[in-house]
């Protein structure tokens, strides 16, 4: 089948689109197409909408580069400008502005400085909406602002109602011509039959096509609630506000007109706003132009856009305009709901599903011919060929109702829809699990996973951190006792005061207090970790900031490993502070401070002692910082840069972050699973190497290696370590990005963790990324597939869980319905060819097409996982989806089903002993009821493919007992109750017994076929994909 399938291949991330139209072209027989591809992304629709929104972009980029030329020319006028202005009375009515939204949006999106300028800038804006840029917005005001300005939401489109669900569900061709049939049959009927006689045929066939409907349609809108209640966790964004004098978290959609907004990088602007004050702010604007240059923002360029993405820095933005007054805001209006990318399993399916159908539809028309042509032979051997009666015309009708409904059994639209349904069900269990899956293909696409790059911090271990020793004034101190108190440190009077300068001051945290007084930090667990102690050491935060004038800062980056400011002291002295990575501060450095408190010379002994100090806290597992300072002479120019060199170290850090419970378990499931775990951190690597081994990741002959020698190494010697490569320390975003590229193209399946901006591009190439939901930027999580609400590695291996159950469960239903769709074809087909009907009527046929489709889906795709499946190598894409295994499963059951059946319905009368006008209905519903009964069991055995206990978990699963009970509870209905409509009669008990006993006979012919040793392929020993099922029997 593999070799038929070959134009159904997709790449899971980032498929072309000549791969995505190829295998469309090759979807021939569809029976609903409305239901069928409404999961798949509109081609044509997609098309329209990239061209819409590159217009509008280039027209948003075009008005931008006219007006920031302007602002040019307007400052190259400067003193002449400024004369003019101080001359000329405004005519700019502040009032009017800030009571006309539209006015009020018009001077940030128009770059309006004359406006800003004349109202006297932020704070005459500020002014105007009656807001403190200390204090912010007031709470009671909210709503106000809201029904005044508007509210930070964009129009979407609405979502579908159940009809509609009902409505697509008619749309399935072959339904259509069963409903004109059943009309038939009805209008013929009452003609020859009278009522009610006459109407039972065809309204039993309305009655079956109205529960398949409302079935599926139930079916569909629950998954479409679910990928609703993903939707909405996926916008979930929140923002740093200043609100009634406190600074507090609350969602994007919740900002108002006036708010202060807090930017830091990676973050994304949520609304228009004017700049207020910052630190080298950088602005990328692609995603409203399409331009890649990063856009400085300061006083003089103030103007802020929804939409756009903290590059480096940060600052304090007012919001001036919200939702649909943003060019943002009308941009995502455009939007239009064409669909995400399909899933290779989706794809795969439909071509399964194409190639079934292709066969189905030949057994149709040959059934319709059998049974046509004999009718016509036997009407010519009594010499009737010229005489046409209504009942005639009934059997013509029956004949054709028969092969219409075994295109609607044969054709398994229901496979690719399955593979949305266990993907909507493993994401919704998966987002309990603390787990946001983006991309339906990536919880699939992770069940292939062979290697796993993990971060650090937060990731292995809880975030939590906590200052544990710090080296100052020569010696190595322990901050806290075994209790966790804070111990008091004797330092002189200058070494405390510039060490307290150091802390409070080089941070991009902060310390706040809230109502009732209670004081928290607002910041990454690192800086949080460092003023605490600072705290702890009596410091006062508030006083020294008021104090010590901010003059410029270098924010912390990846790229640099550490964070700068220079500062103003009360004496007017300019003071520079650096705080970063150890051995890059320390780098930095030519003075130390002594233990008399006095300024030294860093010699190289010095030097020694401090390296062997940070190497003894790393080997304690410790994150090591270092804070240094200068005095900078000559005063302040905001033009040249934060001195590089010539500074005094005061001291080195050790930071206690401890690992996470269940990191370890964790990672030993991912080396049972096959998959390699990676750390690659920017820590020092003695830290990386104490954390790897304490988690399991580092083991005998593993390597750990830093950034910069990674760097320096050819593909040929990469090619070479990357099997044994197992922590890289001291790692940039870039390393992080080549190693990751490097292992795809060893055809490693490459998950990768990340939560910073630099970390977007490995993100990207991976194939699955993962971002922290935590500590994660919003462009990491832009860029990433699934977000890891919670930041832990454990919630990772779930995730690696879920996607090899998916790929099973959909296994094992394509395994169960093969089973029905090839006994149901033969028996109708043979029994027509040799007896001249079929003994499944339309009706039964409908019944079994929506046990073997959306029941068997819901039972089997919705499976959760069990621990066996992360004890087996991944499954390799490459291989053949339907298995040898699968195969001689088929096989089996079919031939043992066929075989009973067969036996009955041309020897059935004699056997079971049946006489009478109603012997062979009795015997046609006897054939029915133990067909149904054979496959209600084969569901069972279809559990595990190749497992002797096919119990194991079963009666936990409720969905899977649920959809057991109701297939049996409503074939009894339909046997016992609705004969009339259904072609059967009531059986008695006997009969009842057989049918079960008949189909529970199949569950020890599953236990001998799985014995039977299925013939293995030799296997390239590669981690490249999907790997092949077991092929042979394994303990029960």
């Amino acid at each position: 089948m593999e070799n038929y399938l070959k134009d159904f291949d997709v790449p899971a991330k980032h498929p072309s689109e000549a791969a995505l139209k190829k295998w469309r072209n090759a979807v021939s027989l569809v029976k609903n197409h409305r239901r069928r591809f409404r999961h798949v992304a509109d081609l044509d629709k997609r098309s329209i909408h990239q061209n819409r929104f590159s217009k509008i972009k280039e027209d948003l980029r075009v008005t931008f580069i006219a007006v920031r030329a302007m602002m040019r020319f307007i400052d190259a006028g400067g003193q002449h400008r400024n004369t003019q202005e101080h001359h000329q009375p405004s005519a700019v009515n502040v009032s009017e502005i800030s009571k006309d939204p539209d006015k009020l949006a018009a001077v940030v999106r128009n770059y309006d400085m004359k406006t800003l300028r004349a109202v006297n800038g932020a704070d005459g804006i500020a002014k105007a909406l009656n807001v403190s840029i200390n204090e912010g917005v007031k709470s009671s005001e909210l709503s106000t602002r809201q029904e005044t300005y508007g509210f930070n939401k964009y129009t979407e489109k609405p979502s579908k109602s159940f009809l509609m669900f009902v409505w697509d569900a008619l749309h399935d061709l072959t339904l259509i011509i069963l409903i004109v049939c059943a009309i038939v049959s009805i209008g013929v009927g009452l003609a020859t039959e009278g009522w009610p006689d006459g109407i039972y045929d065809g309204l039993g066939i309305l009655l079956s096509i109205l529960l398949v409907v409302t079935v599926t349609a139930v079916s569909d809108y629950k998954q479409s609630l679910q990928f609703r209640d993903l939707d909405k966790e996926k916008k979930k964004i929140s923002s740093h506000v200043t609100r009634d004098g406190c600074r507090k978290k609350v969602s994007i959609y919740d900002l108002v007109v006036g708010d202060i907004v807090h930017l830091s990088i990676g973050d994304q602007v949520p609304a228009d706003g004017i700049f207020i004050s910052g630190y080298n702010l950088l602005i990328d604007e692609s995603s409203l132009t399409g331009e890649s240059d990063y856009v400085h923002t300061d006083e003089n360029k103030p103007f802020l856009l929804a939409g756009t993405k903290v590059q480096d820095g940060s600052a304090k933005m007012l919001v001036t305009a919200v939702g649909m007054k943003t060019e943002w805001g009308k941009l995502m209006e455009t939007l239009s709901e064409e669909g995400e990318d399909e899933t290779p399993l989706q794809v795969k399916l439909n071509g399964v599903a194409t190639i079934i159908g292709k066969i189905g539809l030949l057994f149709a028309v040959l059934t319709f011919l059998v049974l046509t042509v004999r009718f016509l032979v036997e009407k010519a051997m009594r010499n009737e060929i010229s005489s046409w009666s209504s009942s005639d015309a009934l059997s013509m009708l029956d004949y054709f109702a028969t092969a219409v409904t075994i295109i609607v059994v044969a054709v398994p639209e229901g496979l690719p829809l399955a593979v949305t349904l266990s993907l909507a069900f493993a994401m919704k269990k998966l987002m309990n699990d603390k787990a946001l899956v983006r991309h339906l293909s990536a919880c699939e696409t992770m069940g292939s996973s062979t290697c796993i790059c993990t971060d650090k911090t937060g990731t292995l271990t809880t975030n939590h951190m906590v200052l544990d020793k710090i080296w100052v004034s020569g010696e190595t101190k322990d901050v806290r006792d075994s209790e966790g108190h804070t111990l008091s440190s004797k330092l002189s009077e200058t070494v405390s005061t510039v060490l307290l300068q150091g802390i409070f001051e080089c941070t991009g945290s902060e310390v706040v207090k809230d109502k009732d007084g209670k004081t928290s930090i607002l910041g990454t667990p690192t800086e949080s970790a460092i003023l605490q102690y600072g705290l702890d050491a009596g410091g006062d935060f508030d006083a020294i900031r008021n104090e010590i004038k901010m003059l410029k800062m270098e924010p912390f980056n990846s790229a640099k490993k550490k964070m700068s400011v220079l500062v103003a002291l009360p004496n007017g002295q300019t003071r520079a502070f650096c705080k970063g990575a150890s051995e890059i501060v320390l780098g930095l450095c030519d003075k130390i401070i002594d233990g008399s408190g006095e300024t030294v010379p860093l010699s190289k002994e010095k030097t020694e002692v401090i390296t062997d100090v940070i190497e003894e806290f790393a080997k304690d597992a410790l994150r090591t910082l270092c804070l240094a300072y200068m005095d900078v002479e000559g005063g302040f120019d905001n033009g040249n840069n934060i001195p590089e060199s010539g500074y005094t170290l005061i001291a080195v850090f050790g930071i206690k972050d401890p690992l996470r419970p269940g990191v370890k378990e964790a990672v030993e499931i991912c080396l049972a699973a096959g998959i390699t775990v990676r750390m690659v951190t920017g820590d020092n690597i003695n830290t990386a190497k104490a954390i790897a081994k304490e988690c399991g990741i580092l083991t005998d002959g593993g390597l750990a290696i830093e950034g910069p020698e990674f760097r320096t190494k050819t593909t040929d010697e990469l090619n070479e370590i990357a099997p044994k490569l197992q922590v890289m320390a001291r790692s940039s975003p870039t390393d992080k990005y080549d190693l990751v590229k490097h292992l795809r193209g060893m055809s490693e399946v490459v998950a990768v963790t990340g939560d910073g901006t630099n970390d977007a591009p490995a993100l990207h190439e991976s194939d699955i990324g993962f971002a922290m939901g935590i500590a994660g930027t919003e462009v990491a999580k832009e860029q990433a597939d699934v977000i890891v609400m919670d930041d832990d590695f454990a919630t990772i291996v779930k995730v690696a869980k879920w996607g090899r159950a998916v790929y099973i469960n959909i296994q094992k239903f394509v395994q169960f319905q093969l089973t029905v769709n090839i006994v149901a074809l033969m028996i109708n087909f043979v029994s027509a060819c040799i007896t001249g009907s079929a003994p499944l009527t339309a009706v039964q046929l409908l019944w079994v097409n929506l046990i073997m489709d959306t029941l068997g889906a819901l039972a089997l795709a919705t499976e959760p996982p069990n621990d066996g499946l992360m004890q087996r190598p991944p499954v390799k894409r490459t291989d053949s989806f339907i298995t040898k295994t699968m195969w001689r499963n088929i096989i089996g059951q079919s031939i043992y089903q066929m075989a009973v059946l067969f036996v009955f319905n041309f020897a059935g009368k004699p056997i079971l002993k049946l006489h009478g006008e109603n012997a062979t209905t009795i015997l046609n519903t006897f054939i029915f009821n133990t067909f149904v009964f054979c496959q209600v069991f084969n569901e069972v055995n279809s559990r595990d493919m190749d497992k002797l206990n096919v119990f194991r978990g079963m009666f936990s699963s409720w969905i899977f007992m649920a959809v057991m009970v109701a297939t049996v509870v409503f074939q009894v209905i339909i046997v016992e109750f609705l004969g009339t409509f259904a072609s059967t009669v009531p059986l008695d008990w006997q009969l009842w017994l057989l049918s079960i006993v008949i189909g529970l006979v199949s569950m020890p012919i599953a236990v001998v076929l799985k014995c039977i040793p299925v013939e293995k392929t030799a296997v390239k020993e590669q981690h490249d994909g999907y790997e092949r099922l077991p092929d042979g029997p394994e303990r029960v």
